[in-house]
């Protein structure tokens, strides 16, 4: 097991989900209760990852995060470093990549809430903010555990992403999907098995959890 990369992968994981989530809960209540132009194109954006290549995504991403384009100027004009074949990019191209992970789970747990009970608690005195801690939220609390381990399982498994926009550089952006691939190409099948099996048998649990939630609701 090459431990350093599964440290980098449950790094990445982590912050992807501390990131993600908030960012998923706006859009998916958007989308739930509002009707506005240009709806269709935000939700086929958002679905976008699900069936574009990851190698295609990677290359656009690398595009974008370049020092050349704006986005990559301005993030090392800011911070000194670059976004491509670092961290802080490996966390933003996660974020876009898992984003219909997050948004999905939660917009259906939205969906199924009846609008007579925002309507009863506006009725009662309670403001939109007090609504969705007091009502959606715990409400929609199976979908947001379900964005949760999804969003986490799928960037624990990133490769095609990952190894366009990080590389691989060891304790930085090597992740345990890229280490599997170089244990491959260096011929060495029982690590690459070892570490094959840590990652099936931990994305295995994840989906259980998720069925398991989502029977229950």
């Amino acid at each position: 097991m090459d431990w350093q990369a599964f440290g980098v992968s449950l790094r990445l994981a982590a912050w992807t989900v501390a990131l993600l989530l908030p960012m998923a809960l706006l859009l998916a209540r958007l989308l739930a209760w509002r009707r506005f132009p240009g709806r269709l194109v935000v939700e086929a954006v958002i679905a976008l990852p699900l069936v574009l290549p990851p190698s295609v995504l990677g290359f656009y991403l690398l595009v974008l995060f370049n020092p050349g384009a704006p986005l990559g100027r301005w993030f090392m004009e800011t911070t000194g470093t670059t976004l491509v074949f670092s961290f802080p990019g490996l966390v933003l191209a996660s974020l876009i990549y898992s984003l219909p992970f997050a948004v999905q789970p939660l917009l259906r747990a939205f969906q199924a809430i009846p609008r007579q009970l925002r309507e009863a608690a506006w009725c009662s005195g309670l403001g939109p903010w007090r609504t969705f801690w007091k009502i959606e939220l715990p409400l929609a609390r199976g979908g947001l555990l379900s964005a949760l381990v999804l969003s986490f399982t799928h960037t624990l498994g990133e490769f095609g992403v990952v190894l366009m926009v990080g590389g691989n550089i060891p304790g930085r952006t090597r992740t345990l999907a890229v280490a599997i691939y170089d244990r491959v190409q260096a011929f060495d099948e029982a690590a690459a098995g070892r570490m094959s099996l840590s990652l099936l048998i931990f994305s295995l649990i994840a989906v259980m959890a998720v069925f398991a939630v989502e029977r229950r609701r």
